[in-house]
């Protein structure tokens, strides 16, 4: 298991998909599960499916996601967002590799390679009781930090020409424009509390409205002291 752990906007889908192609398993698939918008009434039927005729409305067989990702990968997103009793449900596949279906009898065995992400301090949500203890062993086998992008500002350069590129392809522009003289000096002045997404979107918005002339960006706020790297 790997848990990715950074700020919101860091990039840890995109962590979780490298490491899933880099990996053996990269010709199986990885199912993604946005652990915040499971609520605990979907929670069974969506990770582990569910038996024709298991409740009112279920017509067919379903097959949850980590049936679904068997000899792949599945991401949990925002593992920090489960509630209790989802915790426990996940714990016990999380060891077993076993899970039934909803409604069915039958166990079933899976092979899955887990990665979890999340922008919370978990330890602390331990030790608050607010995330089980046993879980987080579980999952923080082999963590991963992802550093904001006020800490690699070195970075900001070559994503903004990926970002650019990428936006001009989606737009049919027949050039990707350039940067304005200052444009580049803005951006590293800024500390990016939205981290490399808020950085795209800014991208986005100046190549949407730039009609032909290089690009430029507004004013940011006074970004806050950068604090000394680690």
């Amino acid at each position: 298991p790997v848990l990715l752990l950074g700020e919101t906007g860091t990039g840890k889908e995109v962590i979780a998909n490298a490491i899933h192609l880099a990996s053996p398993r990269r010709e199986k698939p990885i199912i993604r599960v946005q652990c915040g918008a499971l609520p605990d009434t979907l929670l069974d039927s969506e990770l582990f499916g569910h038996e024709k005729g298991a409740f009112t409305g279920a017509l067919d067989l379903k097959r949850g996601r980590f049936e679904r990702a068997n000899g792949g990968t599945i991401f949990l997103d925002e593992i920090g967002e489960l509630s209790s009793s989802a915790q426990v449900k996940l714990l016990r596949v999380l060891q077993e590799k076993q899970f039934e279906r909803l409604g069915g009898a039958q166990t079933i065995t899976v092979d899955v390679r887990v990665i979890a992400a999340t922008h919370r301090d978990l330890q602390d949500m331990v030790r608050k009781g607010s995330f089980r203890e046993d879980l987080w062993f579980r999952l923080n086998v082999f963590p991963v930090h992802l550093p904001p992008l006020r800490m690699r500002k070195q970075d900001i350069p070559s994503l903004v020409q990926h970002f650019v590129d990428r936006k001009s392809r989606e737009m049919n522009l027949a050039m990707p424009p350039g940067l304005a003289p200052d444009a580049m000096n803005k951006l590293l002045a800024y500390d990016w509390p939205g981290n490399v997404r808020e950085l795209q979107n800014v991208v986005e918005r100046a190549l949407i409205l730039t009609k032909g002339r290089p690009l430029d960006f507004p004013p940011f706020a006074s970004p806050s002291p950068t604090p000394p790297l680690p």
